[in-house]
């Protein structure tokens, strides 16, 4: 199945769907309390039901209340089945850390996109606690860890990739020892790790942050918590940027006072010129305006590169996007995926080691898109189309399952002329 995508006017209000972020770490979280924990309003989307099948393979307790997700935690073992990630980064890597604070072997796998993207650097660090690890050379899946940990104090690089911190945050306070984390290089996508610690915090574990790292202060356990998950800002990008290029969306079920990163994709959009308007209620509106070039940095929010690289091919002047380079590690090269479906639609985009430099405004006309199988380049792709002459094509359209399975849908209710082929 395809997605043909042609230029098309949007219109109306639709609600952000929620956080993939919030969900995967309310799922593991209530896993690792000593009771029964309830997640309202959580994505169920390909990459979280991995997370959610493994807790239980685990031996949390899952069930389903309406829309909600009931999940009874505490006294995990290691399960005699690999556990499948599937393509989810964010389940392999946390999961990681839970399974090194747990006694016994536990395996894990992944598809090959997944069994590709790198895990050494907190393999590395976990083995550094005392866990034993069973790897290729190369760190990726398929791999196993023996735990319990023994040790207190890990040290790791934070420019490749803040899950493995959040995998080191979260899976501490199991050992009931505490854990002290110091960082040998900047800290990438910090906000990843600051929704981590404010999760944590929700659940009665304080993480202390020191001048290089961060502390989990010992014995300290997770208590069962009731939490709703809000509205994705990631996801919300999409739909934000489909307005400024596009026509008037108004987007709702957005946490002004949420700390995810990619909330900075609304001041993006007022830096470059969209009309924006913000309600108290977290209601975001965006119209279509006259765009004009900035230099933006992606290090906090990497995941925006892909939707504000086709913002950029409508800006007056040129832009560069940078701060990004781990995105080379992500379900594709995004860098690369990105600058390969804009440049076969006409854009003027160069890639860079960490980015890519954009000279607009372009005229966009339609073309066959290869997504890779990333969710991300399937929403950037067609949110393009949106605005392209001709007709754009994008194979794999159900890989936006990952993070937003209702895309289409809702692209289509906003007046989108989509059309799965």
């Amino acid at each position: 199945m395809m997605l043909a995508v042609q230029k098309s006017t949007l219109r109306g209000t639709v609600a952000a769907p929620p956080s993939k972020s919030h969900t995967h770490r309310a799922f593991i979280l209530a896993a690792l309390a000593d009771g029964e924990s309830v997640v309202s309003s959580p994505l169920i989307g390909e990459d979280t039901c991995a997370t959610l099948d493994a807790v239980a393979a685990l031996g949390a307790t899952v069930s389903r209340r309406g829309d909600d997700v009931v999940i009874r935690g505490g006294g995990l073992s290691a399960p005699a089945d690999v556990i499948n990630c599937k393509n989810s980064g964010t389940s392999i890597r946390i999961l990681a850390g839970v399974a090194a604070q747990i006694a016994g072997t536990v395996s894990f796998t992944g598809d090959a996109s997944l069994c590709s993207r790198p895990m050494k650097p907190l393999l590395d660090a976990l083995a550094e606690l005392g866990v034993t690890v069973s790897a290729a050379d190369n760190g990726c899946a398929p791999f196993s860890v023996t735990g319990p940990a023994t040790g207190c104090c890990a040290t790791i690089r934070g420019d490749i990739s803040s899950q493995f911190i959040s995998a080191l945050l979260i899976g501490a306070p199991l050992g009931g020892h505490g854990l002290t984390i110091h960082l040998t290089t900047p800290l990438t996508s910090r906000p990843y790790v600051e929704m981590t610690i404010a999760a944590m915090k929700k659940r009665g574990v304080a993480v202390v942050t020191t001048g290089d790292g961060f502390i989990v202060p010992e014995g300290r356990q997770y208590l069962p918590a009731s939490v709703r998950v809000g509205g994705d800002y990631s996801s919300a990008a999409f739909l934000f940027a489909a307005g400024a290029l596009a026509g008037d969306v108004c987007v709702t079920n957005l946490d002004p006072a949420d700390p995810q990163g990619d909330k900075m994709f609304i001041g993006l959009l007022e830096l470059l010129g969209a009309v924006v308007s913000r309600k108290p209620d977290g209601t975001v509106r965006v119209g279509h305006n006259e765009l004009r070039a900035e230099d933006v940095n992606l290090a906090d929010a990497p995941d925006l590169f892909p939707i504000a690289a086709v913002l950029s091919t409508q800006c007056s002047g040129t832009t560069r996007l940078y701060g990004a380079a781990h995105l080379r590690f992500k379900e594709s090269d995004r860098i690369k995926s990105t600058a390969l479906f804009l440049r076969d639609m006409g854009a003027d985009i160069t890639e860079t080691e960490d980015g890519c430099i954009i000279r607009g405004p372009s005229t966009l006309h339609g073309a066959k898109v290869t997504t890779f199988g990333d969710h991300r380049i399937m929403m950037a792709a067609a949110v393009a189309g949106l605005i392209a002459d001709g007709t754009t094509v994008i194979d794999d359209p159900g890989c936006c399952a990952v993070s937003y399975p209702a895309f289409v849908a809702d692209m289509q209710a906003l007046g989108a002329d989509m059309r799965y082929l």
